[in-house]
C-alpha cells in the first residue's frame, strides 16, 4: 500500500513511524516532509493541494493522511479535493473541519448540539471586545487557525486589551473575529476519537502543557510536553464525556450534514461541575501525538485505511498499558520568534526512548540544527508515571543546542 501523509512537523514524524511500524511494509510518502521524516518516507515536492492531488494520482497512492490541519481548509480542502480524484482520505471535509478552523464556528455547534461549553460572546472589532470584559480572568480566542498560538487566558484589563489590539487592531493572526469566553477552572484532558460517519472510537486520552514555562506561566504555545495513559481518565468520566460529549458531537455532525473521516481532539476542561468542551481540532494534537502514537500496537495502517474508506475496525489496533511521557525541546527565542541554525548534539546518544523532529534541518555538513520554534520531542514510556518521566527527563538531558527551552515539570504538575 502507498501512504502519503500530510505535514512536516513532529506530529506527522510520529505518525509516519506509526504507520512503518505496522506488520506489512508499505510505501510511506510526506508533503512536505522533513529531512528527520526522510529516513521514513519519501518527501514529495507540489506547487499547491491541486497539484498534489495529481501527484497522488499519478503515482497510484492508496491512501492520503491528514497530518496537519492547513490544508483541510486550503483551497477546496484536502479530503474533498482527495474524494473528487477517488483518493481515500483520512481527514474531514472542509466544510466540517471548520471545527477547527473557526471557533465561533465550533462554538455554535456546541450550543447548536447541547454539549456543555462556556458562555460566550464574539466581537468584530477592539471596541466591541473590549466592552465584554466584565469579568477577569476572561479567555479570548482568535476565530481562525492560530498554531495554538492564538488563545489567551488573561488574568486582568491591561492583558485583555493588549491581546484585543493584537488580534483586532494589529491583526497579527490575519483577518478573523475574537471569541470572548467565560474562564473555567480545572485540569484539562485531550480526548481523541477516531470518527467515521456515524461511527467512532476513543482512543488513549492525554493531556498537553501549552506554556513555556514552569508552573504553566509564561504565554501559550503550541505545546512543551504531554503525557498520554488510559489511567488519565477514569471509567466513569470516560463514560460521561462520551454520553455528554462525543455521541452528540458525532450525532451533530451528521445531522448538520458535514461528512467526517478521521482523527477528532475534544479539548476539555475537568470543571467541579463537570467536564466542559473548550475546543475542537480536526486531527491528532501535537504533542499529544507523539506522548500517544508510541502506546499503538496493531496494524494502524490497515486501520486508518479501513476507516478512510468509511469501515471503522476497532480490532485492528489496541493500546498499550503504563504512561507515555513527551518532552518538548524548543527554541531559543520561542515563542514570540524562534532561532534557527544553532546545531544540535546528542542525539545518537538519545538509546531509552524515541525521539520525534518537530522543527529541524540538516546543514551542509549533516548534522541537524534548529529550523523552527518547537525542535524535538523527546518521548518514553513506563510502567508507572514517575517511570516514564525520569526516563524521558534521563534521555532528553543528553540533547543539547545553543538557547535550548525545556520545562521541568511535564507530568507532575496538575498530577501532584
Amino acid at each position: 500500500m502507498k501512504i502519503l501523509v500530510t505535514g512536516k512537523g513532529g506530529r506527522e514524524h510520529a505518525l509516519i513511524t506509526a504507520l512503518s511500524e505496522s506488520p506489512q511494509k508499505h510505501e510511506l510518502y510526506a508533503y512536505p516532509g522533513s529531512d528527520a521524516i526522510a529516513s521514513l518516507a519519501t518527501c514529495v515536492s507540489a506547487a499547491g493541494l491541486p497539484e498534489l492531488i495529481q501527484w497522488m494520482k499519478d503515482n497510484a497512492v492508496d491512501l492520503c493522511v491528514a497530518g496537519e490541519e492547513a490544508w483541510l481548509v486550503k483551497d477546496r480542502g484536502l479530503a474533498n479535493l482527495c474524494a473528487e480524484a477517488g483518493l481515500p482520505c483520512w481527514g474531514p471535509y472542509k466544510e466540517a473541519a471548520q471545527l477547527e478552523a473557526s471557533k465561533v464556528f465550533a462554538k455554535l455547534f456546541l450550543q447548536r448540539h447541547g454539549i456543555p461549553t462556556a458562555d460566550f460572546t464574539v466581537a468584530k472589532t477592539a471596541e466591541e471586545a473590549k466592552a465584554a470584559l466584565t469579568e477577569f480572568p476572561i479567555v479570548l480566542k482568535f476565530d481562525g487557525l492560530a498554531a495554538g498560538k492564538g488563545v489567551a487566558v488573561c488574568p486582568n484589563r491591561e492583558e485583555a486589551e493588549a491581546f484585543i489590539e493584537d488580534v483586532l487592531s494589529k491583526r497579527v493572526f490575519g483577518a478573523g473575529d475574537l471569541l470572548i469566553e467565560k474562564c473555567l477552572t480545572g485540569p484539562e484532558i485531550s480526548i481523541f476519537v477516531s470518527v467515521c460517519d456515524d461511527q467512532y472510537q476513543i482512543l488513549m486520552p492525554a493531556r498537553d502543557y501549552k506554556r513555556i514555562r514552569d508552573n504553566d506561566e509564561g504565554p501559550n504555545t503550541g505545546g512543551m510536553g504531554a503525557v498520554a495513559s488510559r489511567q488519565l481518565a477514569p471509567a466513569e468520566l470516560l463514560a460521561r464525556i462520551e454520553e455528554e460529549m462525543v455521541k452528540p458531537t458525532v450525532a451533530g455532525l451528521q445531522k448538520d450534514g458535514l461528512k467526517y473521516r478521521g482523527f477528532l481532539y475534544f479539548g476539555i476542561m475537568l470543571t467541579p461541575t463537570g467536564p466542559q468542551m473548550l475546543e475542537y481540532n480536526c486531527r491528532f494534537g501535537d504533542p499529544e501525538a507523539e506522548a500517544v502514537m508510541p502506546m499503538v500496537r496493531g496494524d494502524f495502517a490497515n486501520y486508518v485505511f479501513e476507516a478512510a474508506k468509511g469501515s471503522l475496525k476497532p480490532e485492528l489496533i489496541e493500546f498499550a498499558e503504563g504512561w507515555s511521557i513527551c518532552l518538548i525541546s524548543a527554541s531559543a527565542g520561542y515563542p514570540a520568534s524562534s532561532r534557527s541554525g544553532d546545531v544540535i548534539s546528542g542525539l545518537e546518544n538519545v538509546i531509552d526512548a524515541r525521539v520525534y523532529h518537530c522543527g529541524t534541518r540538516k546543514n551542509a555538513e549533516g548534522q541537524f540544527e534548529t529550523n523552527g520554534g518547537r525542535v524535538l520531542a523527546v518521548v518514553a514510556q513506563g510502567t508507572t508515571r514517575q517511570e516514564a518521566r525520569d526516563k524521558a527527563y534521563a534521555e532528553s538531558k543528553k540533547v543539547t543546542f545553543d538557547g535550548l527551552q525545556r520545562r521541568s515539570d511535564i507530568a507532575t504538575l496538575h498530577f501532584d
